[in-house]
């Protein structure tokens, strides 16, 4: 066979150095992370002063062994001595058998069945939570539902009734997150539990009415993402020692109840996304320790109250899209020192330009001489006057890397070129290679 020619050689050389190469700056395509799952939270409340490890060496009941056996929790080391790898037990210290008094199933099988014996055996249980386990709806015993103080369901048991879980009269706390609950208002589940103090039933489709009456024990609540309708009633704002309250995301509507001054220990207040008008009262001043309000997208109207300001330990306020209007009465560091600050979308508020600066972005146009919204003027600046102004804003820096990546051809359309090229090429050398062959 003959050699071949050089300019062929060369072309031969060009489209296997092009096939080849790779950019310098080619990266790896990221692995995505795996979730991890997050711990097993403990139980907010036991009984008094539960150790999970007593120096005692006596073992658990028997009976309570099968049932943790029956919803495959390994046994073959003491659950007491040796808890599971997401701690989901905690034993008493009786003799001469231990006894369970909190218990944690968190992504049970499908095939998982509670049975009724085994939950009888497991009378002595204060605590039990269940997490990420759709498991068929149970039937409790009396004795394990009287002998419960803290009930926990996320995303578990499919779906429950209000009347089922009204049976749990002792509970001090209640939680049940994302699993639908059919009760015809919140009265029927909370109505016997005169010792509650936590009470959580969040994005349940819960419907009904807010009750009338509350017990006092309350000192947190959250019944945020439901159906609930009508207006909030006076008794919530009875629980001197409520430090939390998350109405948020329901249909209530009418006034915030000017009694809210009364909830003195209140942090944390969210009545968002509902339909709720009126003006903010002013008596929510004597409410020193808020931290997070959250008030956005409703239907309130009204100034906004100056005392917001006067508050020392707000982080979060948040009055986003209602129907707010007046003359904001913030200056600069009272905003700055917030984590959260919104008033977006009330089309009649306005700044005192005055005192705050354009640059701090609040969603809402200047004042005029009138304290009314100063339409926004139409833009005129030069080219030199939108540089100027670009450097009033922090997030400027990423918008200059993202300019100068863009100097000179892109990857895509180099790539492209290059591929083209290598095909041209080809047909060059295959045609020249069979004419020299010929």
């Amino acid at each position: 066979m003959k050699p071949l020619p050089p300019p062929l050689f060369f072309l031969l050389f060009l489209f296997l150095l092009s096939t080849t190469a790779t950019p310098a700056n080619a990266t790896k395509p990221a692995t995505p992370k795996t979730p991890m799952l997050s711990p097993t939270p403990s139980p907010t409340s036991s009984p008094t002063s539960p150790a999970t490890k007593a120096p005692t060496s006596s073992p658990l009941d028997p009976k309570q062994i099968e049932a943790l056996q029956s919803f495959n929790i390994p046994t073959t080391r003491d659950p007491c001595v040796q808890p599971s790898p997401r701690n989901a037990t905690i034993c008493d210290n009786s003799k001469p058998f231990r006894h369970l008094i909190s218990l944690h199933l968190s992504n049970c099988s499908s095939d998982l069945s509670l049975s009724f014996n085994a939950l009888k055996s497991l009378s002595s249980l204060r605590s039990l939570s269940f997490t990420n386990c759709r498991v068929s709806p149970i039937r409790f015993p009396s004795d394990l539902s009287l002998s419960l103080t803290s009930f926990s369901c996320i995303r578990s048991l499919r779906r429950l009734s209000g009347v089922w879980l009204s049976r749990f009269v002792n509970l001090t706390d209640l939680t049940v997150s994302q699993t639908p609950v059919s009760a015809s208002g919140v009265y029927v589940i909370l109505g016997n539990m005169h010792k509650l103090k936590t009470l959580t039933i969040s994005h349940a489709n819960l419907t009904g009415f807010l009750p009338g009456h509350l017990h006092l024990n309350l000192t947190h609540v959250d019944l945020s993402d439901n159906k609930l309708k009508g207006k909030i009633p006076t008794s919530l704002t009875l629980l001197e020692d409520l430090g939390f309250l998350n109405l948020s995301s329901n249909g209530l509507n009418g006034e915030i109840p000017a009694e809210f001054g009364d909830l003195v220990s209140l942090k944390n207040l969210s009545l968002a996304s509902n339909s709720l008008s009126g003006s903010i009262p002013d008596t929510m001043s004597g409410i020193p320790g808020l931290v997070h309000v959250d008030l956005s997208n409703n239907q309130l109207n009204g100034t906004v109250p100056k005392f917001l300001s006067e508050l020392k330990g707000l982080k979060v306020l948040n009055l986003e899209n209602n129907g707010l209007h007046g003359v904001l009465p913030f200056n600069a560091s009272f905003i700055k020192r917030l984590a959260v600050f919104k008033v977006a979308g009330n089309a009649n508020l306005c700044y005192n330009h005055t005192v705050l600066s354009s640059k701090l972005k609040l969603g809402v146009a200047p004042c005029d001489k009138h304290g009314l919204p100063m339409s926004p003027p139409p833009s005129k600046e030069t080219s030199a006057d939108r540089e100027s102004d670009s450097s009033d804003y922090t997030d400027d820096g990423d918008d200059n890397k993202t300019n100068k990546n863009h100097h000179g051809p892109s990857k895509v359309v180099l790539g492209f070129a290059i591929g083209i090229s290598s095909i041209v090429f080809l047909i060059i050398f295959l045609i020249l290679l069979a004419k020299w062959c010929c």
